[in-house]
């Protein structure tokens, strides 16, 4: 076990996923870019200056909340939130941009870049780029631009460029493939900022190590109120950040982890993005994983009532997890999702994000016993998605 908990390995593999699939004009600026995340990582200046940011800037640690409500709702067992949604920024992106933009003023860069479906990891990028004075670039599809309207004034807010993206669904899938050609022609001088635990060695772990701060906060927070170890660690899987970061520092417990999927109009038709429930394996966006594609290789279309997890692929630790079963994936459909975002709201006075609400929905199907914990991620808050359900719940 604990070997497993060190992958990747020196390739950038977890098992038979991950790796580094990039075109030869980008292999000198990944290489550059794993050099410095490594020698980063044992800086404890590098270091300070994260925890320092994470803790004065975005507002960790963030609560763990006992819902008392949901858990006498759920029927039974305890059930703790543990706020990301209360990150600066709106939700637990800021950890991972944080990360990334302070190792790029080690690396001297200039320019930030990144892809962004439903605008939390575009407004978090912004963030940091006004903070430390990048020039920013943001690829977002013109769907999402359409049905994330208010992320997209916060963005240019912060100064900011939204560039729409019109290829394809024009939603996550083609912003990263926009970022990523930007990438190939400026790495000199910019760094792009992969908002998700996918993409080339070494996104996946160093995203995954940014986002780890959620599962090692929570042990601390757990252990403070006198509680046992969770039984139960749920959140949303799109292309799967803030579930890493929940469960990557419960590897080695006795933990079951549960990855919600979005189930889209049901995974028996063509309009979901349950990759993990429903892909088969191949190569997307520089690593492999699990994709939704054809029988040629062609990536399909995914679809979600949300934007966040509005994507065909799913970072390759996932995959992994998935292989040796050491976590389990689920889906949840559309309609269910949004009336997870009404039931928490209703319940606890707190109106989650889409994301988020599926994993809330997933609450409602488990078969939890009274002595159970369970700790379910919200990753961020659902004002984003307003205009989105704004026609989909009778009031």
């Amino acid at each position: 076990m604990k070997e497993k908990n060190m992958l990747p390995d020196s390739r950038g593999y977890f098992g038979p996923f991950g790796g580094r699939y990039v075109p030869e004009t980008l292999v000198s600026a990944i290489e550059a870019l794993g050099a410095e995340y490594a020698k980063a990582k044992k800086d404890k200046h590098f270091k300070s200056d994260f925890e320092y940011y994470l803790r004065q800037y975005a507002g960790r640690p963030t609560p763990l909340y006992f819902a008392k409500n949901l858990s006498k709702a759920c029927g039974k067992g305890r059930i703790y939130l543990k706020r990301e949604d209360l990150c600066h920024t709106g939700s637990h992106k800021i950890n991972n941009t944080m990360g990334q933009a302070l190792l790029a003023k080690r690396m001297k860069k200039r320019r930030l870049i990144a892809e962004t479906g439903a605008g939390q990891h575009g407004v978090a990028t912004a963030t940091v780029a006004a903070l430390f004075n990048f020039k920013c670039d943001v690829y977002m599809g013109q769907e999402d631009i359409d049905r994330q309207a208010l992320n997209v004034i916060r963005m240019k807010l912060l100064g900011a460029n939204v560039i729409p993206v019109l290829s394809g669904s024009m939603t996550l899938k083609d912003a990263t493939n926009e970022a990523m050609r930007d990438w190939v022609a400026s790495s000199g001088y910019t760094h792009y900022i992969i908002g998700s635990v996918v993409g080339p060695h070494p996104y996946p772990m160093m995203v995954r190590d940014f986002q780890s701060v959620i599962g090692n906060e929570l042990k601390g927070q757990l252990k403070q109120i006198g509680e046992k170890e969770p039984d139960y660690l749920i959140a949303c899987v799109g292309g799967g950040s803030n579930s890493m970061g929940l469960f990557y520092p419960f590897f080695n417990s006795r933990a079951r982890f549960i990855g919600v999927e979005a189930g889209g109009m049901g995974v028996n038709t063509k309009k979901h993005a349950a990759t993990l429930s429903r892909g088969s394996i191949g190569v997307l966006h520089g690593s492999k994983s699990y994709l939704l594609q054809d029988d040629f290789g062609q990536i399909k279309i995914a679809h979600s009532v949300s934007a966040g997890l509005d994507y065909p692929g799913v970072g390759p630790e996932h995959s992994f997890y998935k292989k040796i079963r050491r976590a389990g994936y689920v889906s949840v459909n559309d309609r269910e999702a949004v009336e997870g975002m009404r039931f928490l709201s209703e319940t606890e006075g707190i109106i989650p994000a889409l994301e988020s609400a599926h994993a809330v929905a997933y609450l409602r199907k488990l078969k939890m016993r009274s002595r159970d914990v369970c700790v379910l991620c919200l990753s961020g808050r659902g004002d984003k998605d307003i205009d989105i359900i704004r026609n989909k719940i009778e009031f």
